[in-house]
């Protein structure tokens, strides 16, 4: 069947926007939608623009500012919301969104779900602790950067690196930063830097986003490959309110990639003028010490300009005292051979050798005196230990086990120790006793007990 087109009526695009505005605003006049808040911006007007999404659509909405008031909590990318309020098309780009009057929070997003799980498991290992930070070196000569080579980021990063007129060679590894590919991507990276020779400082640069646009760096093997890093890593990832996990592996956070350049770049100007000060305080310290020196230089020649003096004063004295000394020295040589004499003619008068006779003759008789008294102390107690020995003997229990007695001993439960039985109503019958013999002892148990 062949139309007529000419008979057909014609609708501008404005004609149809409209009625596609009276269709969807008279039918969708107030309504309630659960979803999750995405890409929040909030510009300078005070107006919030942001995208409620579940796991397969997403619609545009908007909070103007004199609805804020009925808030009750702060809005956050990854918050599970209920928003009621109505659906609107803006005709001039024929798109509609979702009018919001008022919000209740529902719960937490996937992503924040998923997110806080993460960062708490990460915690527990460890992986955020500040004993295994590392130090950043204050003036690195190579710096490797993993980030997107086409990216705001980059460019930001480069342009201090230019202001600062840094020497620093840049090593820029080229990766993803959003996206499926990207954590796997951004993880072999850090690997591959850290086998690049050289490198001192690994720099991670992305820009701002949503928490989807961020995720990449939220993931465990992101997370996992800064923690190995042999070389200290920084990051510069979003804006300043955007914590991801990768700040909180890193050893070092900054809030934006301008703010990652100006941690680890050193300023060349202001290197300059710490330098020139340096120079002219060593300058003035020089100057100083040669006017010091050149002061006790003259004040030197003025004092060797009396050498010679001093040098005829120094040789007298020194003939003088020679002299002194040849006369001391023969003095008090005189003094000792005469009491060297004296004390020789004393000892030959005292004759010591005949007292050294008589003294060991006196010796060794004390000595034969000695051992006769210990031999016979030593006998006399021989006898008395004997005898003693043979008394014991006769009033020994031993002597008596031998002549067939035995000793009955009970174990008694209340005092813990053994008792000796001496009558037999102390025992009944099945109690197990230890009879003492004279040689060994006998385990039994009582059968019967005869009074």
């Amino acid at each position: 069947m062949i139309h007529d087109t000419q008979t057909q009526s014609v609708l501008t695009i404005t004609q149809l926007t409209r009625s596609i505005k009276i269709l969807l605003e008279g039918e969708y006049k107030f309504i309630r939608v659960r979803g999750e808040i995405s890409n929040l911006k909030t510009p300078f007007s005070g107006h919030s623009y942001f995208s409620l999404k579940d796991a397969r659509s997403q619609v545009r909405a908007v909070l103007f500012k004199n609805q804020k008031r009925y808030l009750n909590c702060r809005l956050t990318d990854g918050q599970q919301v209920i928003c009621f309020g109505r659906i609107s098309v803006y005709e001039p780009r024929g798109e509609y969104q979702f009018i919001v009057d008022t919000i209740e929070q529902y719960g937490i997003g996937n992503l924040q779900r998923e997110y806080e799980k993460l960062k708490e498991k990460l915690s527990l290992e460890g992986l955020f602790s500040e004993k295994c930070k590392k130090e950043l070196p204050p003036h690195p000569e190579k710096v490797a950067i993993i980030s997107s080579p086409t990216g705001a980021a980059l460019r930001d990063f480069l342009k201090i690196a230019s202001i600062r007129e840094s020497p620093v060679h840049f090593q820029i590894l080229p990766v993803k930063v959003q996206g499926k590919m990207a954590s796997a991507e951004i993880a072999q990276a850090i690997k591959l830097a850290n086998r690049i020779e050289n490198i001192e400082i690994i720099v991670l640069c992305r820009g701002g986003g949503s928490i989807e646009d961020l995720w990449a760096f939220n993931e465990e093997e992101v997370a996992r490959a800064i923690f190995s890093s042999e070389i200290p890593i920084v990051t510069g990832i979003g804006h300043e309110v955007d914590f991801t996990i990768a700040d909180f592996c890193a050893d070092f956070r900054c809030p934006t990639p301008t703010g990652a350049a100006i941690k680890i770049l050193p300023d060349v100007t202001a290197v300059r003028d710490h330098l020139a000060a340096l120079k002219k305080r060593v300058i003035y310290f020089l100057e100083h010490k040669i006017s010091q020196l050149e002061l006790k230089t003259r004040t030197n020649i003025r004092l060797l300009s009396d050498l010679d003096r001093m040098f005829e004063n120094m040789d007298l004295r020194l003939n003088l005292s020679r002299i002194y000394l040849h006369q001391e020295i023969g003095n008090n040589l005189a003094h000792k051979d005469t009491h060297f004499r004296y004390l020789l003619q004393k000892l030959e008068s005292h004759a010591p050798l005949a007292k050294l006779e008589l003294r060991e003759q006196k010796l060794k008789l004390l000595v034969s005196r000695l051992v006769n008294q210990i031999q016979t102390h030593l006998y006399n107690k021989e006898s008395e230990f004997t005898n003693a020995t043979a008394v014991l003997n006769s009033v020994s229990p031993l002597a008596t086990l031998a002549r067939g007695y035995s000793i009955v001993t009970k174990y008694d439960a209340l005092s813990g120790r053994k008792e000796i039985v001496c009558n037999c109503s102390s025992v009944v019958k099945e109690d197990n006793l230890e009879i003492l013999l004279h040689k060994g002892t006998i385990q039994c148990t009582v059968t019967g007990v005869q009074e």
